[in-house]
């Protein structure tokens, strides 16, 4: 599944990056605990969270995560951006919950890591 993809599903929107990548999602994984990101043993998953920090952007860094969906209406901020640019890493937010999330990628075809 394409980004451009997984944004008209979850009606959302990229904050950064580049909505007409090509980049493939084939598996996600949905966490605010990024000690349990950390743990992934699987090449770049996508990243589903609730948690909109400089935090969650270098974990995703060091687990090569390329793709991160901000979920519950969370919003990145500048540095966010900048490092996720730096990184590059996709940002995208959406207004649905976690679970709703999941759930719409799962239908789609997304595999869950676990």
């Amino acid at each position: 599944m394409t980004i451009n993809e997984i944004c008209v599903l979850l009606e959302a929107n990229v904050a950064c990056g580049n909505p007409d990548s090509k980049t493939e999602v084939r598996e996600a994984f949905a966490s605010d605990l990024m000690s349990d990101v950390l743990t992934l043993a699987t090449e770049s998953p996508l990243l589903i969270t609730g948690l909109s920090n400089l935090q969650t952007i270098r974990t995703a860094e060091m687990s090569e995560i390329k793709v991160i969906v901000f979920a519950r209406g969370k919003k990145v901020s500048d540095d966010m951006k900048t490092l996720a640019a730096e990184n590059h890493i996709t940002l995208i937010e959406t207004g649905c919950s976690v679970f709703k999330t999941c759930g719409i990628l799962y239908q789609a075809g997304v595999k869950p890591i676990y």
